[in-house]
């Protein structure tokens, strides 16, 4: 993709931003994409073709586009991604030999204690912002984390 297309694409997501457009389809000669918003802050591209934007924002891609050998094409899964609000040290569980809070795999709900992050000696619970299924633990534990990084892959419901 040129990047002349690419900041067309940026400048679009911020004008349905600004105008709260919830969902968006654009056709154009042999290119279609669909924009639509999880939330007024989290732009999702869930489909596009025959080309393939890799211009999601605050989502993590499990699926690429299949190759051009692939006759049909099949929509990228769009994952959300629980960011840890705070720097400090990623801990799974609330103290060392104890059960992780969650799993891959586990059904959580909105408000439901994922992990912990410790900041300046203070333990803080880090709860999930939505309802869905543990599809990924990207932080180690023990590790530290960023503002804004990563934790889990969520694949909501």
């Amino acid at each position: 993709m040129e990047e002349k297309d690419l900041k067309e694409l940026r400048e679009l997501v911020a004008f349905l931003k600004e105008n709260e457009i919830a969902e968006f389809d654009l056709h154009r000669d042999d290119v279609q994409v669909r924009i639509k918003f999880a939330s007024a802050l989290q732009p999702q591209i869930i489909h596009s073709a025959p080309q393939q934007f890799a211009a999601t924002t605050g989502a993590l891609p499990v699926a690429s586009a299949p190759g051009a050998a692939a006759p049909v094409e099949e929509p990228a899964e769009v994952l959300h991604e629980v960011k840890s609000p705070i720097v400090g040290t990623f801990y799974e569980s609330s103290a060392p030999g104890v059960a992780a809070f969650v799993k891959v795999g586990d059904q959580v709900e909105v408000g439901q204690v994922l992990c912990i992050v410790e900041a300046m000696k203070l333990m803080n619970e880090i709860e999930s912002d939505v309802a869905g299924e543990i599809v990924k633990q990207v932080a180690q534990n023990g590790q530290p984390v960023e503002y804004g990084q990563p934790l889990y892959a969520v694949r909501a419901r």
